[in-house]
């Protein structure tokens, strides 16, 4: 099987590193997250006109670029490299797919907004009661005249204090299945409870009290939205252990740097040959979540069971490899690891995160069993 990418991918992945490495600052972006709006709207819109990669994994007919899994992989990973905290994944990636897969024209006219970086869209799904466990909904959705009432509460929705325009799980009176709804941000009826996470980006909780939609706003099928769910949960997994081995690859390579210029007993510490084990054993795991992140974007567009495995592995490998070069390289630091001065913190904690989203590594490995018991 042939791992290399292609000249237009080459293309993709240098552009965007040299676009990252000339005007996105580590410390501009933290800044912004901590006293600002939590991005920066100006790189957002770079991404979109200049660089295009807001419309990347798009069709064509939406303004997007009709790529692929493996221009999500590149892109991803550049991200995560630069530790760029503005809401690609969520909004692109989840959003996005959700959008393609359940169609008609509100969707499409969103499509189009998102490709050309004037729309960010957060998924409300999930719950108090739930966790990150989407199937269980208890948002409800009631009829009223053509349209629909929303009554019920979403935890942690990534990127929803930036948005334009929120996703929204419930469940309909006549429906065992779950709905998804589609409806401005600023709408009334909605309440918003804002704040930071550990890894500088913005989530917050919401209440929807008694929120009016017209019946435009249901997308797809009613009752039927559970499959696409699950399908946008693997491509959000994948899209973000694809961003950890970015982040991995730039944790690996200061550490080593560093190894190379601290001085104890007069000689540098990357001498020391325990620490160079050490550091072994993070380019090994960085590599085996490499390999794992290929096969998981490779079986992307697999039948769901495939798709499935295979994601489960991936956020498995990554969820556990990113826990262990994260710590290996704030040890290796010493208590300089975890200051605000050096890059080593920030994606100490952004790999920490990582670890949580779209299902935790402990998740992972039970779906993976009981996938491969069936």
């Amino acid at each position: 099987m042939d791992f290399n990418l292609s000249a237009e991918q080459q293309l993709l992945r240098d552009g965007l590193a040299k676009f990252l490495n000339g005007r996105y600052h580590l410390e501009t972006s933290r800044a912004v997250a901590k006293t600002g709006a939590g991005w920066q709207p100006d790189i957002w819109h770079s991404f979109a006109e200049e660089l295009g990669i807001l419309g990347a994994p798009l069709p064509e007919d939406v303004g997007g670029m009709g790529g692929g899994p493996v221009e999500l992989m590149v892109i991803t990973e550049a991200l995560g490299h630069a530790l760029v905290i503005e809401p690609y994944v969520g909004t692109v990636v989840v959003a996005g797919g959700l959008l393609l897969r359940a169609g008609g024209p509100a969707a499409t006219a969103l499509l189009e907004k998102i490709a050309a970086g004037s729309a960010i869209v957060s998924l409300a799904a999930a719950e108090p009661g739930s966790a990150d466990r989407w199937q269980d909904v208890s948002t409800t959705a009631q009829p009223d005249g053509d349209g629909w009432v929303l009554s019920g509460s979403k935890i942690m929705a990534l990127d929803a204090p930036l948005a334009t325009h929120l996703l929204i799980t419930a469940r309909t009176p006549d429906s065992d299945g779950i709905s998804l709804f589609l409806t401005d941000s600023d709408s009334t009826g909605i309440e918003v409870h804002p704040y930071r996470t550990i890894d500088d980006r913005r989530a917050a909780d919401i209440v929807f009290n008694d929120l009016r939609l017209g019946p435009e706003a249901l997308l797809g099928e009613k009752g039927c939205a559970w499959p696409s769910l699950a399908q946008a949960r693997d491509e959000g997994a994948v899209a973000i252990c694809s961003e950890a081995v970015g982040c991995m690859r730039k944790v690996l390579a200061d550490t080593v740097e560093y190894c190379k210029q601290r001085q104890q007993f007069g000689q540098p510490i990357g001498n020391f040959q325990v620490l160079q084990h050490r550091m072994v054993d993070m380019y090994m795991e960085l590599e085996q979540s490499v390999a794992a992140v290929y096969l998981a974007i490779l079986n992307l567009e697999a039948d769901d069971a495939v798709r499935a495995r295979t994601v489960s592995v991936a956020k498995a490998t990554v969820g556990r490899a990113a826990r262990m070069i994260g710590q290996q390289a704030v040890q290796l630091h010493g208590g300089m690891g975890m200051t605000e001065e050096l890059a080593i913190g920030h994606y100490f904690k952004r790999l920490t995160a990582v670890e949580y989203e779209f299902g935790t590594t402990d998740a992972h490995i039970a779906r993976y069993a009981e996938l491969t018991r069936t």
